[in-house]
């Protein structure tokens, strides 16, 4: 294991046996499905099953399934500028020869995995050859057996199944990982660590995982100056969590009408947090009960996923 890998995914066993079925796939031609909570790593490690492969180089596209229903279509399979007329490709004629990674594939509509799934199959007939990575932090197979998910695609994606651990289980990893993180943050600089420091960062609760501790060890160090960390440097709060919307993500929200912003704000937060609506209400920042009023709302209006919403 490369000393990158080691500092992104730790040196847990299990990080360790994921890793290792992850380079045995990769220079296979198999689908992958990577399962884990949010901000354990589940896009680093497609791209170092990509990097892998013998599709290194080539291209390396994602689509957040999360999105809007008709956006993550086109995003996938192309559509027609209703302007220019002109056809934009979609993700699997983009990576043509390389990559295709459907983040949050739970997302997906239900009536899309059902023609997903048929496409799959024919993209040999249309001479694309592309690697099929997914991720999601549900239990598919639970989806599956409850009806939310179809059973093709999740057979088709499912191939080779990952799971990576929550950091919080890996308590040496977390040392080893905040350490790496702090030593980066200030340029490479040889610094200590106090012992309180690390107690702070080992017993909070790290609900967005690697991502989370990355964000928060960034911002506290963000004008540090010495050569030793202290508990005081560290602002950690009780259970902070980040934004779960990347700035990437709201470029797209701007698209949108208010409504439709919202409602994919809160579909994201529950993708993001395994359907907790606890822990996605805070993400929010409203009241469990104004996100169940919401939920509702939406179920309402015949919206598939918060139809099926547990």
């Amino acid at each position: 294991m490369n000393t990158f890998t080691a500092e992104v995914f730790g040196q847990d066993p299990k990080i360790v046996k994921a890793l290792k079925v992850a380079n045995n796939v990769a220079v296979t031609k198999a689908p992958v499905l990577i399962v884990g909570e949010a901000g354990v790593g589940k896009k680093t490690l497609a791209g170092f099953i990509h990097e892998n492969s013998t599709r290194q180089g080539k291209p390396f596209v994602t689509v957040d399934c999360a999105a809007e229903a008709n956006q993550v279509e086109n995003e996938i399979l192309g559509y027609r500028d209703p302007e220019t007329g002109r056809f934009i490709k979609g993700a699997f004629e983009n990576a043509n020869g390389g990559t295709v990674v459907l983040v949050n594939v739970d997302g997906l509509e239900d009536t899309f995995q059902k023609k997903l799934h048929k496409i799959l199959g024919e993209l040999t007939d249309y001479e694309i050859d592309v690697r099929m990575v997914a991720t999601t932090t549900k239990n598919l197979s639970k989806l599956v057996g409850a009806g939310r998910f179809y059973r093709g695609l999740y057979t088709f994606i499912s191939s080779n199944s990952i799971t990576l651990t929550p950091l919080r289980e890996r308590v040496g990893d977390l040392e080893y990982i905040a350490k790496s993180i702090i030593k980066t943050t200030l340029g490479g600089a040889e610094v200590s660590v106090q012992e309180e420091a690390m107690n702070k960062i080992l017993s909070h609760y790290w609900t967005h995982n690697v991502k989370e501790l990355k964000a928060v060890i960034e911002n506290a160090l963000a004008n540090f100056e010495g050569t030793e960390v202290s508990a005081e440097h560290l602002e950690i709060g009780e259970k902070k969590a980040v934004n779960v919307i990347s700035e990437d993500d709201s470029e797209g929200i701007r698209l949108m009408s208010l409504k439709e912003a919202e409602k994919l704000l809160i579909k994201k937060a529950l993708i993001h947090t395994s359907e907790n609506r606890t822990q996605a209400a805070k993400i929010l920042g409203v009241s469990i009960r104004t996100l169940r009023n919401k939920i509702n709302e939406y179920r309402g209006d015949g919206n598939s996923y918060f139809v099926n919403l547990r």
